[in-house]
């Protein structure tokens, strides 16, 4: 029985980066063996263990075969007799295809130190083409690693192609794909994501929405990527970024959102931006009207922090369009604290209850708006 590091630690390690979970392998082990060992079975489809003392993954040496469609379409074998070689072949990239043993011996069969070393993202086999979820997986190691210079080789694009050709994409979950495309957002360069997604037509077949924004006027999605990059440059949180690579979609913002079951504040801020964006851009041109009916539809005297991600996702918008600043977010703040500066109490005071209460507060709030947008016009006169 052998145990070897495997995957992700060693990748990280030999970049220097920080190893946050380590993934370990057990090479000439039955389950009985491990069981006798005390380690704990976790696995559904292949065994998996977990030591009680460290509380990390220990799998079994496995082999795979491809049995149906999509990410689940396969029958996994584990053995005493698989090898180490047998099962990093089945891995995806050779920079996740190294192994090191416990007096730190680095095992490289398919050349991964070197693809590293020259900053490619290599298929391992042929057998990438089985798994569809590889095509995000690559696209996302891509935008990981775009600071570091890293690039997908040719002949595993053109896999990468081929997977999005034959089909297989669409029986992705899209619990699995969401997965994907969460981790891929919050990458320093989340754009290089779609880039190649892009490049290897898998845009097209995920999100054809987006994908006709490279084709629309006025360089639609371009825009985006910049409007992206500039929300992970400027590091805003998950629904900020998802925002942003939908802002354009339009009516389509929905359907996206529902294809790939988006968390629920990410559905409600990328229809509140695809909806009130140019009320944004526009703030200081607002009458108080529109002002108190936008701060209304955000629900600003209680989720005060939906607002504040909508003004985000509003200047990074801008920023994508080559803007340095974005008063407009400051303004807006303004309006919130003059219609906030009303106090119900004095209202409660004279008696008023229910409609009548709900009907004087808006009136006094408009009357906070007008005072302050009239403010506003004269300081910049």
């Amino acid at each position: 029985m052998q145990i070897y590091k495997v995957g992700g630690a060693v990748r990280d390690r030999l970049l220097g980066r920080p190893v946050s979970d380590v993934d370990w392998l057990v090479v000439g082990a039955t389950v009985e063996k491990m069981q006798a060992l005390g380690y704990r079975p976790v696995g559904a489809d292949f065994p998996v263990f977990i030591d009680p003392k460290s509380g990390q993954e220990y799998a079994l040496a496995r082999t795979e075969r491809k049995s149906g469609r999509g990410y689940g379409g396969f029958v996994f074998h584990a053995s005493p007799d698989v090898t180490l070689e047998q099962d990093l072949i089945r891995r995806d990239l050779t920079i996740n295809a190294m192994a090191e043993d416990q007096q730190g011996n680095l095992y490289d069969p398919y050349f991964g130190k070197k693809d590293l070393d020259q900053r490619i993202l290599r298929h391992v086999s042929p057998a990438f083409a089985e798994d569809p979820l590889r095509v995000l997986r690559v696209a996302r190691f891509a935008a990981r690693y775009a600071p570091l210079g890293f690039r997908v080789a040719p002949e595993t694009l053109e896999l990468m192609r081929q997977i999005s050709a034959s089909g297989e994409l669409q029986a992705l979950t899209a619990e699995r794909s969401w997965k994907e495309i969460e981790r891929a957002l919050m990458e320093e360069q989340p754009q290089v994501f779609i880039q190649v997604l892009r490049d290897c037509d898998a845009l097209r077949e995920l999100m054809p929405e987006l994908d006709a924004l490279f084709a629309a006027p006025q360089d639609a999605g371009m825009h985006t990527l910049a409007a992206l990059e500039q929300a992970a440059k400027h590091q805003q949180p998950l629904n900020v970024r998802w925002a942003c690579l939908t802002q354009a979609l339009g009516t389509a913002i929905n359907a996206v959102n529902q294809r790939f079951k988006a968390p629920r504040e990410c559905q409600e801020l990328a229809l509140l931006v695809g909806e009130f964006q140019a009320h944004c851009h526009r703030a200081q041109q607002l009458d108080a009207a529109t002002l108190l009916d936008l701060l209304q539809k955000f629900d600003v005297y209680r989720r005060p922090q939906r607002f504040e991600d909508f003004i985000a996702a509003c200047e990074m918008d801008a920023r994508g369009r080559g803007g340095e600043d974005y008063p407009q977010g400051d303004y807006l703040r303004g309006a919130v604290a003059a219609a906030k500066a009303v106090e119900v109490k004095s209202l409660v005071a004279q008696g008023l209850t229910g409609q009548a209460l709900g009907a004087a507060l808006k009136a006094e709030r408009l009357k906070a708006l007008e005072a302050y947008t009239q403010s506003a016009i004269a300081q910049r006169n």
